[in-house]
C-alpha cells in the first residue's frame, strides 16, 4: 500500500516564523509556507514538514542530520551565523563542540524550538 507513496518528515515548532527565518536564512535551505505550516525543501528531494504545536515540547533527539564534507569548516560558517554548538556532559567534545570519540564527527545544534540537529562529517 505504501511502497509507491512519497512519504515525509515532520517535527513540532513553537513558532513557524521563527522556524522560517531559522531554517530559511541561517541555515540556508529553501522553505515554503502555507496554510500556516512550513515545509523544508531538503537536497534530494526529501521534504519535511514544519508545524506549530501548541505547548511545544523540543524533542530531545537528533531530528535532522545534515552531512558535510569539511565539518571544521562548517562549524565555523554557522557559528559565524550566530549558531551555538550543544556541549554534552560525556561526550569527547573539542572547543568547537565536535564531538571526537569515535563514530563520525559530528556536532549537535538547537533549531530556535530547542529541537536537536547535527552536523556529521562525511567521506
Amino acid at each position: 500500500m505504501f511502497a509507491e507513496t512519497k512519504a515525509f518528515s515532520g517535527f513540532a515548532v513553537d513558532d513557524v516564523g521563527s522556524a522560517r527565518e531559522f531554517y530559511g536564512e541561517t541555515l540556508g535551505i529553501r522553505t515554503s509556507e502555507e496554510n500556516g505550516l512550513l515545509t523544508l525543501h531538503l537536497a534530494g528531494e526529501r521534504d519535511t514538514l514544519v508545524y506549530p504545536k501548541p505547548g511545544h515540547k523540543p524533542a530531545d533527539y537528533t531530528i535532522l542530520n545534515f552531512p558535510v564534507a569539511d565539518i571544521e569548516s562548517s562549524v565555523d560558517v554557522l557559528a559565524a551565523r550566530g549558531v551555538s554548538f550543544e556541549r554534552y556532559d560525556g561526550f569527547d567534545q573539542d572547543g568547537k563542540g565536535i564531538f571526537r570519540g569515535g563514530g563520525p564527527l559530528i556536532a549537535w545544534f538547537t533549531d530556535p524550538a530547542g529541537n536537536v540537529l547535527s552536523i556529521l562529517q562525511v567521506s
